[in-house]
């Protein structure tokens, strides 16, 4: 593997995929709001520390690119974190316009997926729960 441009210090806590990625949670700072996955090698995330911006790599295209060079959609980097394991990136940003290539905000919107088993009745429960007077 060549050389990290990440500090030692970060790269050393990183635990890559075979392809030698992690994937990259983008949240919206202030609500909270998950708004996409992406991939990042060593060089993605020392651009996204180092310029303010996202920077994802491709594995399709096989190329790096910056959240909003094209759609004009930024995500101007709050804070970015390592998961207890490091093998997962949370960047923290402010997310100008959409975060979903469909031109949605988020790209968890498509719905969620029904429940089944003992998860869906603790779901029901807390639904009834919620609708009790207090």
């Amino acid at each position: 593997m060549p050389r990290s441009p990440l500090d030692p210090a970060v790269a050393a806590r990183l635990r890559r995929n075979p392809d030698g990625l992690v994937p990259a949670v983008a949240q919206q700072y202030d609500t909270g709001e998950v708004l996409m996955l992406g991939w990042m090698d060593d060089e993605a995330l020392h651009r996204t520390l180092t310029t303010g911006r996202c920077t994802y790599w491709s594995r399709s295209r096989g190329e790096y690119w910056v959240k909003g060079d094209t759609s004009g959609h930024v995500q101007h980097v709050k804070s970015v974190s390592l998961d207890c394991d490091g093998d997962t990136v949370l960047v923290r940003v402010d997310q100008v316009g959409a975060a979903c290539h469909t031109g949605d905000r988020t790209c968890f919107d498509a719905g969620e997926l029904p429940l089944r088993g003992p998860v869906d009745r603790g779901r029901e429960q807390d639904r009834e729960q919620e609708s009790r007077p207090v």
